[in-house]
């Protein structure tokens, strides 16, 4: 064996235990979606005595689940897009047309980005109900367009690995600036823009602090907030709270394993062309 081998064999008996731990909590969501509350609430870690599939049908027959199902997605995606559009659009003239007043635009997102979302929350509500924002579904969405710095930031440092005679060549030959951009530029920052975008949607589609202070009905609850739901004022319904977990889950699962090398090739090209 030689000495890669056994480092290889090494690592794998490393990981494994790191496997297992991390798997875990997905095994206890999962198997007590198939138990009754009195079975979850004596062996919540055993496989269930009688496989139960009634929590889907009841999840499904006594939940808003397709309506809160619609609400994240249609959240996530507008909130995604316009945060990805926003944030390369402001970053185009920072890093191609350098002069004081963007650096000083570029100083003062970063001082904005770096003040935790919870300092603002009240006068953030404030401004919210003073706009009539609140528990409005584009309410939201404009709230989280704020994530288009994280963005601007990502493309930033992209761009500037983008050599600055492919714009110069463009002007030239008379392509105007909305051209250059949509043409030349956007095309070449697919690698971290699909980066931004996965980051940012497992973002939204999991957040559930302002869907909570910001939308109030049932018909605009987003799938977090149903989950939520399932917890009571004295008790909690486990199977029933677990179950929605795990459908929550399932979307977002899926899109990750999709996209995982896509972030993979955003990182490492940046890496490289940096």
């Amino acid at each position: 064996m030689t000495n890669e081998n056994r480092k290889n064999w090494l690592l794998d008996i490393l990981m494994l235990p790191i496997g297992v731990i991390t798997f875990f909590p997905f095994y206890l969501i999962i198997v007590n979606t198939f138990k009754s509350m009195q079975e979850t609430a004596l062996s919540p870690m055993a496989l269930p005595k009688k496989w139960v599939f009634t929590n889907y049908t009841t999840v499904f027959k006594e939940t808003e689940l397709l309506r809160s199902f619609s609400n994240s997605l249609t959240i996530t995606v507008i909130s995604v897009l316009l945060m990805v559009i926003i944030g390369a659009m402001a970053a185009y003239p920072i890093v191609f047309n350098p002069n004081r007043t963007n650096k000083f635009v570029t100083v003062y997102l970063l001082a904005g980005f770096m003040i935790p979302f919870q300092t603002t929350l009240i006068p953030l509500f404030q401004l919210m109900t003073d706009l009539h924002f609140i528990d409005r579904l584009y309410g939201l969405v404009i709230l989280y367009m704020g994530g288009a710095v994280f963005v601007f930031f990502l493309m930033m440092g992209y761009m500037r690995t983008i050599p600055k005679e492919l714009p110069e060549a463009a002007i030239i030959d008379g392509c105007g600036v909305g051209g250059i951009f949509w043409r030349i530029i956007f095309p070449l920052l697919k690698p971290i823009t699909v980066t931004s975008i996965i980051y940012q949607t497992m973002w939204i589609w999991n957040d559930f602090l302002a869907p909570m202070l910001f939308l109030n009905s049932k018909s605009n609850s987003t799938l977090v907030l149903l989950v939520y739901s399932a917890k009571g004022e004295f008790s909690v319904n486990w199977p029933l709270f677990m179950t929605l977990t795990v459908i929550t889950l399932i979307p977002i699962f899926i899109f990750f394993i999709v996209m995982q090398k896509q972030i993979v090739k955003g990182i490492v090209g940046g890496a490289v062309k940096g």
